[in-house]
């Protein structure tokens, strides 16, 4: 019976894939809404406030405007290191795990084109505009009444049902008719500890032009063709640790082999090819030689989601009896329209010092799915999206000064970008404080280095709503290190 069973499901949970709320949330929405921070050693430093202040090719993604303030051809390469630390409270006991990894940033080049009088600046190069590296652990007695199992067996889609009784943790009520509702005696009292790690990142070919379209009025454009990849990946385990369930109990009362439960395992996959567009405008005003103000406007960003999903489990009983849910494999297409972004900067320069700030409104309500799912379902997550999002305003402030008679240059900033959740306490906001250098090695060589540190908080369920719930306090390390040669 067993194995009719797990035939049907395999079956099953391939034609109905579609309809399993699994992967496809708000949190892969926000994913792709949130701008990244590294972006360039001298911008970083600075606390990103360059959308008044970027000269280089990292004004490609703040404000395509700066381009045409470059005056000699550039060639510009950066190379980024990230370390994600997380410590997780989780009932009595705290996991702590970091993740670090290390990619080239950025690799472009600036063309001034010969005019007769003001500029005209072209940029064409890649960036990293975002990683998604991130990890978490947590391993703790849960003395509540709940288990994930729970979650499973009375869940709305038969599929999810299904994969308790395949594991002989769950029986139908009525055994002559398997479509009816099934039961579980598991009623917590567990031990549940589980790791998710996460990789990947979201990369952007930028096309972009700059030009003085009247005297110390510069505009700009950048389209960007983005590409990338997200892969996280999930063990979930609760384990018997105080013989709540012993020999004497069958969890499923027509297999004598699910008796004494020792432990059961779940494993989730989840791979993405992430393609898309983008396209942003900037505009930048030299007031006098002192004053600079500017504006930025991205456009909404639509990425086409091409996922892979992987499952399988197994379940551990007294006797060494073990039950086994082979791996289900199923993909599905989906795409995501992210919310535009609205920036506003001033810089200001005073002799060696120079300071810039900048404000960003992004309405993150605005997100959606914009297609893959039938309409009922797009319309159900699009509304959750807009009952969970709310508009935020960032903010960017940084300074750089040269000291006097060297070609070194030191830099500070910091970076505020808070919660799209609503009613999310300012803990949730992301903060980060920046410090860089940057050092003319030659009059065509130049080096920029910067370090950011970030900290926040988040939580998370593993299921329900405050049942099994994380709570993490998440620490972020960026160093940037880039490279630029005029000729």
């Amino acid at each position: 019976m067993k194995i009719l069973f797990k035939i049907i499901f395999a079956i099953g949970i391939i034609l109905v894939f579609s309809d399993i709320t699994i992967a496809q949330n708000y949190n892969d929405v926000f994913r792709l809404s949130e701008s990244g921070i590294v972006l360039g050693a001298r911008s970083l430093g600075m606390g990103n406030a360059y959308t008044a202040a970027g000269n280089d090719f990292s004004a490609t993604m703040f404000n395509p405007a700066g381009l045409a303030l470059i005056k000699k051809a550039e060639l510009y390469t950066g190379y980024n290191y990230n370390n994600y630390d997380n410590s997780v409270g989780f009932f009595d006991r705290n996991s702590q795990l970091s993740n670090s990894i290390s990619k080239l940033g950025q690799f472009g080049v600036a063309l001034p084109m010969p005019t007769i009088q003001g500029s005209f600046v072209l940029g064409f190069g890649y960036t990293q505009v975002k990683d998604f590296n991130g990890i978490m652990g947590f391993n703790a007695f849960n003395p509540g009444s709940t288990s994930y199992i729970d979650d499973f067996v009375y869940s709305t889609e038969k599929i999810d049902r299904n994969i308790p009784y395949d594991l002989a943790l769950s029986y139908h009520l009525n055994r002559a008719d398997p479509n009816t509702r099934d039961t579980t005696l598991i009623k917590g009292k567990l031990n549940q500890r589980g790791n998710i790690l996460q990789d990947g990142s979201l990369n952007a070919w930028s096309f972009s032009a700059a030009l003085e379209v009247e005297k110390d009025i510069f505009i700009g454009a950048t389209i960007n063709l983005y590409s990338g990849n997200f892969n996280k990946s999930k063990d979930y385990t609760e384990e018997d640790v105080n013989n709540i369930y012993p020999a004497s109990v069958l969890l499923d009362p027509s297999e004598p082999t699910s008796a004494d439960l020792k432990s059961f395992t779940l494993h989730d996959r989840i791979s993405w090819d992430i393609s898309g567009s983008g396209f942003n405008i900037g505009g930048l005003m030299k007031i006098n030689n002192n004053l600079n103000i500017a504006a930025n406007i991205k456009f909404s960003k639509t990425f086409t989601v091409k996922e892979t999903y992987y499952f399988s489990g197994e379940s551990y009983f007294g006797l060494d009896t073990r039950f086994v849910l082979d791996q289900t494999i199923a993909r599905s297409e989906y795409e995501i329209t992210t919310p535009a972004e609205f920036t506003f900067g001033a810089s200001y320069i005073l002799n060696n010092l120079t300071v810039s700030g900048s404000a960003t409104m992004i309405d993150y309500s605005s997100a959606k799915f914009k297609s893959g799912f039938d309409r009922i379902g797009l319309d159900n997550k699009n509304s959750y999206i807009k009952s969970m999002f709310k508009s935020v305003i960032n903010l960017n402030a940084g300074f750089e000064y040269v000291l006097p008679s060297t070609n070194l240059a030191i830099r500070g900033g910091f970076i505020l970008m808070r919660s799209p959740f609503r009613d999310d306490p300012t803990e949730y906001d992301k903060k980060f404080l920046t410090a860089g250098v940057g050092i003319h090695l030659t009059k065509s060589i130049s080096v920029d280095g910067a370090y950011a540190y970030g900290w926040w908080k988040d939580y998370g369920d593993n299921y329900g709503s405050g049942l099994s719930r994380t709570y993490q306090d998440i620490k972020n390390q960026n160093i940037i290190t880039s490279l630029k040669y005029n000729f």
